[in-house]
């Protein structure tokens, strides 16, 4: 647990550079919100092959909340991302099954975070609410 916090601790000390804590942390706050959202969204649409696009556009949307918004989506991405391969291990063995699939998540992450459009990723007859 020691070890876990002063990693968290690092990270926002490196994430903060120049940016006030006050800012980086609402930025990260409304970020992992963002995140949220569009994990719920893609949980209620329930639609196949959508969900490198709610990745693309939970990251993109945090991502435009300024620095603060670009960590929270990085560092709850690659915790999606880490836990899944462990579960992924514990169901499926050491099949490696999974690993194209969370190579493709990171990708779409990736995609958003940077500012490109999600919508690359949004699969043909998802409804326009999303």
């Amino acid at each position: 647990m020691k070890l876990f916090t002063g990693l968290v601790f690092c990270s926002l000390v490196l994430g903060v550079s120049s940016e006030s804590w006050f800012s980086f942390m609402g930025e990260a706050a409304l970020g992992a919100w963002d995140m949220w959202r569009a994990y719920s969204d893609m949980i209620e649409a329930n639609y196949i092959r959508s969900d490198k696009y709610f990745h693309a556009r939970g990251n993109f949307d945090a991502a435009q909340r300024g620095p603060g918004g670009v960590w929270a989506a990085e560092k709850l991405s690659n915790l999606r991302e880490d836990s899944q391969r462990v579960t992924d291990f514990f169901k499926y063995g050491n099949s490696g099954k999974g690993e194209d699939d969370s190579k493709a998540d990171q990708f779409a992450n990736k995609w958003g975070r940077s500012g490109k459009d999600p919508n690359h990723f949004r699969p043909a007859g998802l409804p326009d609410k999303y």
